[in-house]
């Protein structure tokens, strides 16, 4: 059954397309390239990486230039617009990995729009994997990254106002409202606060070669100096070009103590499809966790395989991810989720 929240968030998408029965993970593969991302805002930036992919362009300027979207947005909470943690202040983190298994990330970094590319930068200038806090900034500056303007949006701001009424710090599950056919946007919560953070996007190119990438401003009213999963290789990105790529979204710690997206891989080597690995990691998570009650967590996986097959799958409703491969191909899939 196709959503009616998919027939207003593909816009131009062809009816005929609708019907193939390939809006759903893991039914069929599909040809390369292919570019699948979190969460609604996947929708437009995956328009942006399909833009590259479509001319025969390589899967890792895809990933970086359609997550530059999401951190140009003054809509989500990546980027600067994004809310603060405890102390007032936007902090930043970002990864990216190309087909090579070359890879580099910056964490904690500060006034800079794109982390995604200084994670880049990182990665083809520098004899290092991460660069944290000043250092990454420094770094940035220095290759010539302007250094914005201090301080919070309006948006941010105000949220931030209302949480030092209690200064309570509470992950909240990442959830989209889909008890909503006509929402899109992240559900917005009684404090003001989005419920998630994270754009990951992983691409199969027309060479066959794969590349991915993540960024994120990390949860809100945070712990100064919190890091989740998304900087880290191999938590909250992994791609091998042998095998596929995954990325994760979600409560970061929880990624991070089971090396999410390399178990992803690894489990779609040892022949898994992609949902089907995805969903043994989201099963892994909830072992360790002995179950506990769903409400209180939420991760979700997505990844490609060398084949050009996709899929995901999270803890409890509410994950979508977006998935294009044709012009007239650009559709929001809500995730299979834990039962």
């Amino acid at each position: 059954m196709v959503h009616r929240r998919n027939f207003l968030q593909i816009g131009s998408l062809s009816l005929g397309s609708l019907f193939t029965g390939k809006l759903f993970a893991g039914t069929a593969a599909v040809r390369k390239p292919i570019v699948i991302s979190t969460w609604g805002e996947g929708i437009a930036a995956n328009k942006a990486a399909w833009e590259v992919l479509r001319k025969g362009g390589r899967a890792l300027d895809a990933v970086e230039a359609g997550v530059m979207v999401t951190e140009s947005s003054q809509n989500c909470c990546v980027g600067l617009g994004a809310n603060p943690d405890r102390d007032g202040y936007v902090t930043l983190d970002a990864s990216i990995m190309d087909e090579n298994g070359n890879c580099g990330s910056v964490a904690f970094l500060e006034r800079i729009k794109h982390p995604i590319s200084v994670a880049r930068r990182v990665m083809e200038k520098t004899p290092h994997v991460m660069l944290v806090g000043s250092g990454a900034q420094q770094f940035a500056i220095a290759e010539g990254f302007p250094l914005e303007k201090p301080g919070l949006s309006d948006d941010a701001q105000r949220n931030y106002k209302n949480w030092l009424q209690k200064s309570e710090y509470k992950p909240i599950p990442n959830i989209e409202n889909s008890g909503n056919p006509h929402a899109f946007a992240p559900r917005k919560l009684d404090n003001g606060d989005w419920n998630h953070d994270t754009i990951g996007m992983v691409a199969l190119d027309a060479q066959g070669n794969l590349s991915g990438s993540c960024t994120t401003s990390g949860m809100a009213f945070k712990m100064r100096g919190r890091l989740g999963d998304s900087p880290i290789i191999g938590a909250g990105l992994f791609v091998d070009n042998e095998v596929g790529a995954a990325t994760a979204t979600g409560l970061g710690e929880e990624v991070i103590k089971i090396c999410g997206t390399h178990l992803v891989v690894e489990l779609m080597r040892q022949g898994l499809k992609p949902e089907e690995a995805c969903k043994q990691a989201v099963e892994r998570i909830l072992r360790k966790n002995k179950y506990q009650k769903r409400d209180d967590l939420q991760v979700g996986f997505i990844a490609i395989n060398k084949q050009g097959e996709y899929g995901g799958y999270c803890i409890q409703g509410g994950f979508n991810f977006a998935v294009c491969y044709a012009d007239d191909h650009n559709v929001l899939i809500e995730s299979k989720h834990f039962q």
